[in-house]
């Protein structure tokens, strides 16, 4: 099937969520027919049309909640007193309201399957969305825990999850300086009995560490362990989506 054309959506809206994270909700005429349910599934952003042998700017986000009147999105900000911020960083902070934007998608999204005895869950700020919309969709009597590196205390959100599940807030002010940081945590969890299901999503560096943990060291197949990297420390997307290639296709 041929993809669709992106729709045009306008800022209806900026929040401050956290000292890191910022969300937008995005909407107007160009939603109507937006597929229902794509919570926790993914937009492409189109910030430039490039032009003059330059390739658009794209960046790819989760769609955080979806109501009949828009969509939020969450951008994580972070050094901004150090390094210039990303193309999509940039328009969600200084977009004006009533600002337009083509939006590609949905995505699917990559949810928790139904019925483990045990969910573990890794991620950092740029994958608490889809964390998070994954989490609040357990039913209630779910099990196991999540570990969520976050750059500030304040940066906790309140995600509704069952009373069997624990939420543990790992603090590290420089995201992506150190791989094993949520590898750590997950190990000092210990291991149960049961049928167990990973999802792991964060840099690049810390899904690797993570997923040979669960792979090699667990056992867990495909049908028991998700494993993403959603940014690379240095790269952009475009330059990380060709090492991720390169890793999937060296790993099989």
């Amino acid at each position: 099937m041929a993809r669709p054309e992106p729709r045009t959506l306008a800022l209806l809206s900026r929040t401050q969520v956290t000292p890191h994270m910022v969300r937008l909700r995005l909407g107007g005429p160009g939603l109507a027919g937006f597929p229902q349910g794509s919570e926790g599934g993914y937009v492409k952003l189109r910030l430039s049309e490039g032009g003059d042998g330059a390739k658009p700017v794209v960046r790819t986000y989760t769609i955080r909640h979806q109501g009949e009147d828009g969509l939020d999105i969450d951008f994580v900000v972070h050094g901004l007193d150090h390094d210039t911020p990303g193309p999509a960083v940039s328009w969600a902070l200084n977009a004006a309201i009533g600002d337009t934007i083509k939006v590609g998608g949905p995505g699917p999204a990559k949810p928790l399957p139904e019925a483990m005895d045990r969910y573990l869950v890794a991620g950092d700020m740029t994958a608490l969305p889809a964390i998070s919309v994954n989490l609040e969709s357990l039913p209630a009597d779910a099990r196991g825990a999540a570990v969520i590196e976050i750059q500030h205390e304040d940066d906790r959100q309140d995600i509704a999850v069952p009373q069997g599940f624990a939420i543990h807030w790992l603090v590290n002010p420089h995201a992506g300086n150190d791989p094993e940081l949520l590898l750590r945590t997950m190990r000092g969890l210990g291991w149960q009995d049961g049928e167990t299901y990973a999802w792991v999503a964060a840099e690049f560096s810390t899904m690797r560490a993570l997923r040979d943990y669960f792979r090699i060291e667990r056992g867990l197949g495909p049908d028991r362990l998700y494993v993403s990297s959603y940014w690379k420390q240095g790269e952009d997307e475009d330059n990380h989506r060709v090492t991720k290639r390169a890793d999937l296709d060296a790993v099989g």
